[in-house]
């Protein structure tokens, strides 16, 4: 396979041809935006907007916390438990200029899946959201956690909205269950903090900045280490496209100072690498939407902005496009609209491009790869149902089963070579080596190049499920079904959504007659995240083996795709 592809150019094969400067660690980019941008906006939540000066400002006086009132030490990990709000990226620059790693985790975990990570990436510290304290007060014993910051909704939000929030949540939403944990409340530690300096901390460019948790290839989440030099890599991958100008020449998005839309969550790392490093990067001014689920609230969040670019994923533009107020927002200085995580529909993108008047820009990546690896082209050249052409720095191939390169055309298994690949995952060599071989990356999706360097998804070599740009693991959910006093056996495969892409699909053998459909759905609930919990139950008299007693997915796959049941 050749490798001319570097995102649609010939001849700008490395990232030193598109941006010489290379800074040591992420750090040096923060500190720099916050030098530059200084007034500018920088981060807007619930409400309230943060400067670049002010985020400065507070999160060097919790860098200043983590050194000089706990026993933090550069390296440690601390686990970041919160939805799109200001106090997550106060939390985020102050951890990693007090040289931590940070171990972003789902706000919507069970307390079964928090233990797993907290335990598997060995977590010091966790600032968490105060209505999650209750999962955090049942988690705590059996984890090495030493350090709890708690915030709440209302954090940064200044008075009375703080207390309206903060009210609106324990008493109308009713969200705060009781709880007692030896916390240090958010506002506490920015006191605490801003009279003393911090050292800055000397990271390189290969340490490790992120355990970003993911299923990989199988069902057991494992922590992607994601060093410094990865994310620098992708910052500069993503200002490559800085200058892009549209097909009548002109800049999609200005080269400082847009506003950016995103709903998508910030501890996600297509929206962690999007938001808090490239466009913060870049002095633009990020539109956090703490709860895309609520679309009504989302648009009226909207009409506050003349927004200049919008990210999300398939999912949520088919929300908005449904919702009947969406079509009287402004679009006139909408320019830029990013898909990732999740395919793209065709109908979903021609209905936005009719809505806004602006084209969706699909993109591809993975956890593993920090997570861009390619993108259309953003100047009206980019193909609909492709998924784009390389990252600058980016080579790409496909084998085929016994991992011999195919040409172009040939479908195989879509393989990664760049500097956003990340080291391995986190304490598991052999299924680091499972997916590394010779600097190359295994994706597990099945792709097509064409000779012009476009490439399409075809087919996914994993039984992972693709639920709202989330990764779901059949192991997982069957693992969970299966603890049920009253299964017998049960396999989980994925069906086709036209709202989420897949959504889950268990079928199950009782071991007792009276088993019903809501027990098993109670039973998900306590267990699983909301996006994991099958939205399909179907009870079998028995399931399809292989010789050796495998579950066969695929005659389950096959048997849904005949008759839908």
């Amino acid at each position: 396979m050749k490798k001319e592809f570097w995102n649609g150019k010939r001849g700008a094969n490395t990232l030193d041809d598109l941006h010489p400067e290379t800074p040591q660690n992420v750090v040096e980019i923060i500190e720099a935006a916050f030098r530059e941008y200084t007034e500018q906006n920088a981060f807007t939540a619930l409400g309230a907007t943060i400067s670049f000066t002010e985020l400065d400002r507070k999160s060097a006086a919790f860098a200043s916390y983590f050194q000089h009132h706990t026993d933090l030490q550069p390296g440690d990990r601390i686990a970041i438990q919160m939805p799109n709000v200001l106090p997550y990226v106060v939390v985020l620059f102050g951890a990693l200029r007090a040289g931590l790693i940070i171990v972003n985790t789902n706000p919507l975990y069970t307390a079964r899946e928090m233990k797993h990570q907290f335990n598997d990436a060995g977590v010091r510290a966790l600032v968490y959201m105060n209505i999650y304290g209750h999962l955090v007060e049942k988690v705590l014993p059996d984890t090495g956690i030493d350090h709890l910051v708690e915030c709440s909704l209302g954090d940064m939000l200044g008075f009375p909205k703080k207390q309206l929030i903060n009210t609106a949540v324990k008493y109308v939403k009713k969200q705060l269950k009781p709880y007692s944990l030896p916390a240090v409340k958010f506002n506490a530690c920015l006191r605490l903090g801003k009279g003393q300096a911090f050292t800055p901390v000397n990271r390189g460019p290969d340490d490790i900045a992120l355990l970003q948790y993911t299923g990989g290839t199988t069902g057991v989440a494992k922590g992607a280490m994601i060093l410094h030099k990865n994310l620098i890599a992708q910052y500069r991958q993503v200002r490559s496209a800085e200058t892009a100008t549209d097909a009548r020449g002109e800049l999609l998005v200005p080269l400082t100072g847009a506003t950016m839309i995103c709903p998508l969550p910030l501890y996600h790392i297509y929206a962690f690498s999007v938001h808090c490093m490239g466009s913060f990067s870049a002095g633009h001014h990020s539109v956090l939407i703490t709860d895309p689920r609520d679309p009504g609230m989302f648009i009226r969040a909207l009409k506050r902005w003349q927004f200049t670019s919008f990210t999300g994923i398939n999912t949520l533009f088919l929300g908005l496009l449904d919702h009947p107020k969406f079509k009287q927002l402004d679009f006139s200085q909408l320019r830029l609209t990013v898909s990732g995580g999740a395919a793209l529909g065709k109908d979903t993108a021609k209905r936005w491009q009719e809505v806004t008047g602006c084209a969706i820009t699909e993109g591809y990546g993975l956890t593993e790869a920090s997570p861009t690896v390619c993108s259309n082209p953003v100047d009206g050249t980019g193909r609909l149902g492709a998924i784009g052409v390389p990252l600058a720095g980016t080579a790409l191939k496909v084998v085929d089963e016994q991992g011999a390169e195919l040409g172009f055309g040939e479908p195989g298994e879509l393989c990664v070579q760049g500097p956003q690949v990340m080291k391995g995952y986190w304490k598991r060599p052999e299924d680091t080596a499972s997916v590394l071989t010779d600097g190359w990356l295994k994706t597990g999706d099945i792709a097509e190049i064409a000779e012009d360097g476009f490439v399409s998804i075809v087919d996914r070599k994993k039984d992972m499920i693709l639920v709202s740009g989330f990764n779901v693991f059949p192991n997982e959910i069957e693992e969970v079904v299966s603890s049920h006093p009253k299964v017998e056996g049960c396999a989980c495969i994925g069906v086709l959504s036209d709202k989420s892409g897949e959504v889950p699909k268990v079928f199950i053998v009782k071991s007792d007659p009276s088993l019903t459909e809501d027990e098993i759905k109670s039973h998900c609930r306590e267990n699983l995240t909301g996006y994991k919990q099958p939205r399909m139950i179907s009870f079998v008299q028995e399931l399809p083996m292989s010789a050796v007693g495998k579950v066969l997915r695929k005659e389950l796959r096959n048997l849904q795709a005949q008759t839908g049941a």
